[in-house]
């Protein structure tokens, strides 16, 4: 039976983790990507579907191209970040489900219903761009997620070769650094947005 975390980790995946607008000069390694990967992989999604696909930004030139489809204020964050990673969805993501879900025919449900696929795919690679923020953060890294791009653009961009891959969000990832953030803004008691049925 899974014990509850320490406060130490609580705190760090979420009462003081923050979303930052700018980082410390320190290189994020692509060992330190896969290791992202490798724990959000495990997030659950519909039927196992995966239909998150993530394009990491790293060098120079796919900062630059991205950041050109950015708001001026985002593209500058984009520019200075050591990565910035497009979390896009695959709406054919249903042909991979044979091997991800082998349990049943999960490829039916899907194939010929473009709304089910797309409503499934933005859903699940929603789902699947807030595991990635908290495998960053338990893996002491910082992130920066935002909208604010030209989707059409980045998809052209990046997936010209995918068209059924379309970006959903962005973040920058990195070391953050602390003269970047603001005071936080209210978080309101369970009362407020919740109630028991």
């Amino acid at each position: 039976m899974s014990e509850p975390l320490s406060d130490s980790a609580l705190d760090q995946l979420f009462r003081t983790a923050r979303t930052y607008n700018g980082y410390l000069d320190r290189p994020v390694s692509q060992e330190q990507l896969h290791a992202i990967w490798d724990l959000v992989k495990f997030g659950p999604t519909s039927a196992n579907s995966l239909p998150a696909r993530i394009v990491w930004c790293v060098s120079d030139e796919a900062k630059a191209r991205l950041a050109a489809h950015a708001l001026p204020a985002n593209a500058e964050k984009i520019l200075k970040a050591p990565v910035t990673a497009i979390v896009a969805m695959d709406e054919e993501f249903y042909e991979h489900l044979p091997e991800l879900f082998p349990h049943a025919d999960a490829r039916s449900w899907f194939a010929g219903n473009e709304a089910l696929a797309h409503t499934t795919a933005f859903r699940n690679s929603s789902l699947q761009g807030a595991y990635f923020i908290l495998a960053a953060r338990a893996l002491g890294l910082d992130t920066g997620p935002m909208s604010g791009f030209n989707n059409e653009a980045v998809d052209r961009e990046f997936f010209a070769d995918q068209p059924k891959v379309k970006s959903n969000f962005i973040s920058t990832l990195g070391y953050g650094d602390p003269a970047s953030i603001f005071g936080r803004s209210p978080r309101p008691d369970f009362g407020r947005f919740n109630r028991i049925a």
